[in-house]
């Protein structure tokens, strides 16, 4: 069997130890099991426990990424952009819930697994703040206060937007599909969005 195609067997079986039993407690001795290889063989390919983990989350991390830079598109209205997006970003996750599972696990096992998925966060962040700055400038914002409030938004978005797949990921009974997923955050976030975009603000009253 080529080396690509057995590693990627490897890691299949990395991603769904890891998501079920975590960093610390996940076995080699399982995972190899899984695979159907031996554990030497694993330790052969990809060197340590670390760097195994290290490639389920360099994997399933590029796999999101490049499914919501797909799934956005570069051309179209702003809102359609992100709507796209968003259900490419709540398809994936659901459709991988190992893999966001392993995703989120990995952001509180230290370091580098942190760093990793901070690096992946901010790649989807980009993202998105490519799509509200565009926005904001179709509409004539200022560009100091645009740049401001888009970041801002940008990060909160994407943060809403990981603690929502990990809520529709965890409902076994009923849980919603991608479609509606995003539309919970599209009408969380875009009708205040729409509003911003056009020069309103939100003031507390004294």
């Amino acid at each position: 069997m080529p080396r690509a195609v057995r590693e990627q067997q490897m890691l299949d079986a990395a991603v769904a130890g890891f998501a079920r039993h975590g960093y610390q407690a996940a076995s080699m001795d399982d995972i190899a099991e899984a695979a159907g290889v031996s554990k030497p063989l694993v330790y052969l390919y990809l060197k340590s426990k670390e760097e195994l983990f290290s490639s389920c989350i360099r994997r399933e991390g590029d796999s999101l990424h490049e499914a919501v830079r797909l799934g956005a598109g570069v051309s179209g209205p702003a809102d359609q952009q992100l709507w796209n997006g968003l259900r490419a970003f709540f398809a994936h996750t659901s459709a991988h819930p190992d893999g966001w599972a392993v995703l989120s696990r990995a952001r509180t096992q230290g370091e580098p697994f942190a760093s990793m998925v901070a690096s992946l966060r901010t790649r989807l962040t980009d993202l998105v703040t490519e799509l509200l700055a565009q926005a904001a400038q179709d509409a004539g914002c200022d560009e100091e206060l645009a740049d401001r409030e888009v970041s801002g938004l940008a990060h909160a978005l994407v943060g809403a937007a990981e603690s929502l797949a990990g809520w529709s990921n965890s409902r076994q009974e009923d849980r919603p599909s991608a479609k509606e997923t995003a539309a919970v955050l599209m009408n969380f976030s875009w009708t205040g969005l729409g509003a911003l975009v056009k020069g309103e603000r939100w003031r507390p009253t004294r």
